[in-house]
């Protein structure tokens, strides 16, 4: 009995949560609807809302005794929350890219330092080696994959990521899918590298959420991104 006990404590604690998303959660859950339009108006006009969560990622940040699905989980929802940010202290706006060097500025504080929106997805998500990241952070764009409206959990983590990376995939307006030709995002252009492996291809990677089973010889063509806001 107690091995039973200790085993359940141990699984317990590998899902152990060193951060409370409860109030990030409700605020998607307000301003961002199930398709993941944000309304930023609103956003704007209840602003504190915004900055008592950007607080609560302020004093609470990870350290090497958070799991590794915690640190995951915690960047990209680091990654959303200063999107919306930036993009609603520049509001109203018609794309993200009217923000110059908006990737490269350095306003998000870490540690004892500051660091940007670029810094959080090549030097810090992207080292993790988990691809599916790029279905989970949002760029503010229509063309990026929808904003969840809900928190990325360490103890979801995984399922959360697999549910996202197939709604991108299958999402007609992201791409077109046959067996012997695919339109695909630039996302798959861009991180070419985080899909494919020595053994594996993008093509591979894809037909793992791809609804329709693409050929491996099938042609590939990138479409244009769409930076639009997602508003």
């Amino acid at each position: 009995m107690k091995k039973i006990i200790l085993l359940l404590l141990l699984s317990a604690s590998s899902y152990a949560q060193n951060f409370d998303y409860k109030s990030y959660d409700k605020f998607l859950s307000t301003y961002v609807s199930e398709k993941g339009n944000v309304n930023y108006n609103k956003i704007k006009t209840n602003k504190s809302e915004l900055d008592a969560i950007i607080k609560q990622f302020e004093k609470t940040q990870p350290n090497d005794q958070w799991s590794r699905d915690e640190k995951i989980a915690y960047f990209i929802n680091s990654y959303n929350i200063y999107t919306l940010k930036i993009v609603t202290d520049n509001y109203p706006l018609k794309s993200i890219k009217d923000i110059p060097s908006v990737w490269d500025k350095k306003f998000i504080p870490s540690g004892k330092e500051k660091i940007s929106l670029g810094d959080i997805e090549h030097k810090i998500l992207r080292k993790m080696n988990e691809p599916r990241i790029h279905f989970a952070i949002n760029c503010a764009s229509f063309s990026c994959p929808n904003l969840l409206n809900e928190a990325y959990l360490p103890k979801t983590l995984d399922n959360q990521l697999e549910v996202a990376a197939k709604a991108f995939v299958n999402d007609k307006t992201k791409n077109t899918i046959t067996a012997s030709e695919i339109k695909i995002s630039e996302i798959f252009n861009w991180f070419g590298e985080d899909f494919k492996t020595k053994k594996t291809s993008v093509i591979e990677f894809i037909n793992n959420y791809s609804m329709v089973k693409i050929d491996k010889k099938a042609k590939i063509k990138y479409l244009d991104y769409n930076w639009s806001l997602n508003n």
